[in-house]
């Protein structure tokens, strides 16, 4: 039998889990080689525009349905319009999706955690990770332990599990980011990375850069995963939710701009390029690292940051099919967090082993891992957005004046809820289906 809905303790819990669960590996693995990819500092503020605008309208709709309904995905949906209650269930669907392939990565940090502490220094990092990646057993064993790591948070529950990890793990990820930070800025030419980052170049300026930002912005944000939903539905009836939906969007902005003063003045100090894609984490930071004094242990600490970021985010992933689980079937956390645990195992072990010796299978031209993020990212999350706005804007009539009491944004809110969001979510997915 399910107990009594669970509550956060206290406004500064949520927030805090919020935050934990929109800064993850999207801000300090994904923001900074997009940002390279796409010209640094005019990158930099059309995002900051974007998912100070654009964003807020979707996550606090996501944030007020949760408070509102004070169900998860599925019961909210089904609140709204009982016909909609399938629509509800993509979101943890989409959760055990993203776990599937996200999980992998926070394997594949835990063994850089390990290697880096080990002393032995590795000759060819990409030759190194690319052979990692390929081991079956390695794989599929780290897989394992960072789903049980954030399954078992989740099973103790919203106060005990859920926020005491966010509590521990987001100082120490702001301690160590600050620390690492610091180090970057007293490298010599530092200075050309925060050019880069800070001095716009406006002739990179394009629609290709815009829907990147905008594609960049949803994903940090979880939005469409159910996730910030999940969490509303504990907030207490005392909360200011526009105040602390721009207390989420800045502390997630904060944390990707300084992931990009840790990133980018190393890259330039040691002559490397910024725009090297997702092997920046795994393969080019770690060439910085071993050039400096007490390389390893910088390493380490790096890693360690990394694998905090990936189970705050994590544990708010696992927590959307979770309590739908607990919900809808009327079982235990425990139950239900085993069952998840299956769940997710299904789709990951064949993913983490797509590197190797599942290489041949494809899904539209992408190994099962690729696949995995392409289906989520550009189909599933702005899908789930654009059902949660149109049903919010048309069905439930929102009347934006119960969350904002300005009647000019409230209405401005109204209108992007009804169709600004959807029409721009829209041709984001088309556009990454290209």
């Amino acid at each position: 039998m399910t107990d009594k809905r669970p509550l956060w303790s206290s406004k500064y819990s949520f927030i805090i889990t919020a935050i934990g669960s929109a800064v993850g590996l999207g801000n300090i693995w994904r923001f900074p080689y997009i940002m390279g990819q796409y010209g640094g500092a005019i990158f930099l503020a059309v995002y900051i525009l974007i998912i100070s605008t654009i964003c807020f309208i979707p996550l606090i709709n996501e944030l007020y349905i949760g408070k509102y309904t004070k169900k998860e995905c599925v019961g909210a949906y089904e609140a709204i319009n009982p016909k909609f209650k399938y629509l509800g269930a993509l979101n943890p669907i989409t959760g055990i999706l993203i776990a599937g392939f996200y999980f992998i990565v926070g394997g594949w940090i835990i063994n850089y955690i390990f290697k880096s502490f080990s002393g032995n220094p590795v000759e060819n990092l990409g030759e190194y990770f690319s052979e990692f990646v390929k081991n079956p057993f390695y794989t599929c064993v780290l897989t394992e332990i960072f789903l049980f790591i954030c399954i078992f948070f989740s099973a103790r529950g919203v106060k005990k599990g859920i926020e005491t990890a966010n509590k521990v793990l987001m100082p120490i990820l702001g301690v160590i980011l600050i620390f690492l930070v610091i180090i970057s800025l007293n490298l010599p030419n530092a200075h050309e990375g925060l050019e880069y980052m800070f001095k716009p170049d406006f002739s990179k300026l394009n629609s290709k850069m815009i829907l990147a930002a905008l594609g960049q912005a949803f994903f940090t944000l979880s939005i469409g995963m159910g996730a910030l939903l999940t969490y509303g539905s504990y907030i207490k009836e005392d909360k200011t939710l526009v105040k602390s939906a721009y207390t989420i969007i800045l502390s997630d902005t904060a944390f990707a701009v300084l992931a990009g003063i840790m990133i980018f003045p190393a890259v330039f100090s040691f002559n490397m390029v910024p725009n090297s894609g997702a092997g920046l984490v795994f393969v080019t930071l770690p060439q910085i690292f071993s050039q400096l004094p007490y390389g390893n242990f910088i390493s380490g600490i790096f890693f360690i940051l990394l694998l905090c970021a990936a189970i705050t985010s994590g544990i708010s992933i696992v927590e959307v099919p979770c309590a739908a689980f607990v919900e809808r079937f009327n079982i235990s956390r425990v139950k239900s967090c085993v069952l998840l645990f299956l769940c997710i195992t299904f789709f990951a072990i064949p993913a983490a082993l797509s590197f190797g010796m599942l290489n041949d299978i494809k899904l539209l031209d992408k190994n099962i891992f690729d696949f995995l993020d392409f289906l989520t990212s550009n189909i599933l999350l702005p899908m789930n957005a654009i059902f949660l706005c149109l049903i919010s804007g048309w069905f439930l009539k929102l009347n934006g004046n119960d969350i904002i009491k300005n009647k000019f944004f409230a209405l401005c809110f109204c209108i992007g809820l009804k169709y600004i969001v959807p029409i721009i979510l829209i041709l984001l997915m088309f556009m990454g289906l290209n």
